[in-house]
């Protein structure tokens, strides 16, 4: 019964949705918030400590969790297709598994944006300061977040434009560094010349030089280093010929990976040997700077801001949308299901940002260790999203082989086989989290985190449901 009710309101969100939010994303956003997504901060700093743990080996659990990401990808761009909704995967969840399922997802999609988005001010208030270190971080946080919240609630194409042009610097750096590494190491040219060769890959230890279990533990830092990519999702709702641009879009990410992570990855340690490299010194920095490019920390240092930026944006975007989408079928509070005269989900928009200047301010007064738990919580966030993707895609494979769902031509390949191989390695993924000492908190906090969502389910059941609401200015 649950399931029908919820059917038909999700039904009637996707038409007023329709004249709700606006198409305003055109193919070359979507493409570059593709590319974002799939292209962080972990690329340009994160990649440093993973080296040292695995060594050239590591391409290949790029390569790994590149193939992941990618079934991951197809089974979402199917269900895209299906309803092409701003909810995406909450609202998939919903439909194809249960009530709770739409409303868990949902909510811990919605609060896995708001801290990474304290996380990335935070870190745009460090990077800043580094220029200016008389300015207090939290001045700089303030000021992006203030700048990313206004062009937030001004069109959905301005969000679109930032992504767009915040996306081309991170694939610049990435080409630049690929080009120079290819010249350097064919022509061997500069302080890095001598001893640049693609032998580097396999002559210090072996391409695994901790074996093949090294590439394995290595899996859950390349996973979240991918956190992200599935925003695409939620650019449905206002994507200029869904159809025609999602699909495009998706089945460009495997490429996307195996060019800026695998491609950058083995320039930068046939240019330098692996052991070489220092775990807390972006491999980008470094690079940069052996090859003589002038300023190489600051223009690092001004891609990563930008990465941050970015995140945060797309935080803010995500965020506003996740809460319309449940407040549209009765999962969060009314107010949120209200969009502004510009056609932007404003309400939902500026609580995120609210609480996400409240989360830097505490990121600065309280302990270190009580951030990392709130923080924690993202990446539990990122493997619940990704695992109900592809099990609501088997629900929805189901409801098509009983004539209940409309089928689509944009189709995952090898399901339902494929489904059940990306669930065992989102659960071995979680298994290694319990290994590593920084991510084993996150284990220990997420039966909080999905307690409070069952008490607040619970909650939401006995509330009236509203009706969807239309336009209002």
């Amino acid at each position: 019964m649950a399931q029908t009710k919820l059917k038909l309101l999700l039904d009637e969100e996707q038409q007023h949705e329709g004249q709700d939010l606006h198409r305003g994303l055109k193919d070359r956003h979507i493409q570059m918030i593709a590319i974002g997504g799939a292209i962080g901060v972990g690329l340009f700093l994160g990649s440093a400590r993973a080296i040292t743990k695995v060594g050239p080996g590591l391409v290949v659990s790029y390569a790994i969790g590149g193939a992941i990401i990618f079934l991951i990808m197809r089974a979402l761009g199917e269900l895209l297709l299906y309803r092409p909704v701003s909810g995406s995967f909450a609202t998939y969840a919903g439909e194809f598994v249960g009530p709770w399922a739409g409303f868990m997802t949902g909510w811990s999609y919605w609060f896995m944006w708001v801290v990474v988005g304290m996380a990335e001010l935070t870190a745009v208030g460090v990077y800043v300061h580094y220029w200016f270190p008389g300015v207090p971080q939290w001045v700089p946080a303030l000021i992006a977040l203030g700048l990313l919240y206004l062009a937030n609630l001004i069109t959905v194409a301005l969000f679109g434009e930032l992504e767009f042009w915040f996306a081309l610097i991170k694939v610049v750096t990435i080409i630049a560094i690929m080009v120079i590494g290819l010249v350097v190491i064919v022509f061997h040219l500069g302080a890095l010349g001598p001893t640049a060769s693609f032998s580097n890959l396999w002559t210090h230890g072996g391409f695994f030089p901790f074996g093949a279990l090294g590439v394995v533990l290595t899996l859950q830092i390349v996973m979240f280093a991918y956190q992200g990519v599935e925003l695409i999702g939620v650019t449905a709702g206002e994507a200029e010929n869904p159809e025609t641009v999602l699909p495009n879009a998706i089945n460009k990410v495997i490429y996307r990976i195996l060019i800026f992570y695998v491609g950058a990855l083995l320039i930068i340690m046939s240019l330098v040997a692996w052991n070489q490299l220092s775990p807390t010194t972006s491999p980008f920095v470094y690079i940069f700077t052996k090859v003589g490019i002038p300023y190489a920390a600051i223009i690092v240092n001004f891609v990563v801001i930008t990465a941050a930026a970015s995140s945060c944006n797309s935080g803010l975007f995500s965020t506003g949308r996740m809460l319309y989408s449940l407040a549209k079928i009765g999962q969060a509070p009314r107010a949120f299901g209200k969009v502004s005269s510009r056609r932007i989900p404003a309400t939902g928009v500026t609580v995120s940002a609210a609480l996400m200047l409240i989360g830097v301010a505490l990121n600065y007064i309280v302990p270190a260790q009580v951030f990392v738990y709130v923080t924690s919580i993202s990446l539990v966030g990122s493997l619940w999203t990704w695992a109900l993707i592809v099990i609501a895609h088997l629900g929805y494979r189901k409801a098509v082989a009983a004539g209940e769902a409309r089928a689509v031509s944009y189709r995952m390949p090898g399901s339902p086989y494929t489904n059940y191989i990306v669930v065992g390695f989102i659960v071995l993924v979680a298994i290694f989290l319990s290994l590593d000492p920084s991510t084993r908190v996150a284990l220990y906090v997420a039966p909080v985190w999905f307690a409070i969502l069952a008490i607040g389910y619970q909650f939401t059941n006995r509330t009236a449901t509203p009706k969807p609401q239309s336009k209002a200015a």
